[in-house]
């Protein structure tokens, strides 16, 4: 089951769904903003991404600006993104024990060699 962490109004996560959906593999749609994200979900996407929270994170967007947070502390920037999920940057795709940051959706195609 691959797994992608989706937001329909994004063209790249929408990019990425379609390339999923032209392979053959079951897809488990994540739609984050509707569903939420726990602490825990955050921290395994962290470890599953080898990268700290922060580093998956949309910094640009003013949300993230007006944040007070150590982002340096995984466990408070996951504590974060689970409060303010718009921040997740997508789409986060997961096949096993092994995901990607799909920007560009292209980036997905690693997961499958």
């Amino acid at each position: 089951m691959v797994k992608i962490y989706h937001n329909p109004r994004c063209s790249k996560s929408r990019q990425a769904l379609e390339m999923l959906e032209a392979m053959p593999v079951d897809i488990e749609v994540i739609t984050y903003l509707e569903k939420g994200l726990t602490t825990q979900e955050i921290l395994k996407l962290s470890k599953l991404l080898n990268k700290n929270v922060i580093e998956f994170i949309r910094t640009k967007e003013d949300e993230f600006k007006n944040l007070k947070v150590d982002w340096n502390d995984n466990q408070k920037a996951a504590t974060a993104l689970s409060k303010h999920p718009k921040l997740l940057e997508r789409p986060i795709v997961i096949n096993g024990d092994m995901a990607t940051v799909a920007r560009p959706p292209e980036l997905l195609k690693g997961l499958f060699n």
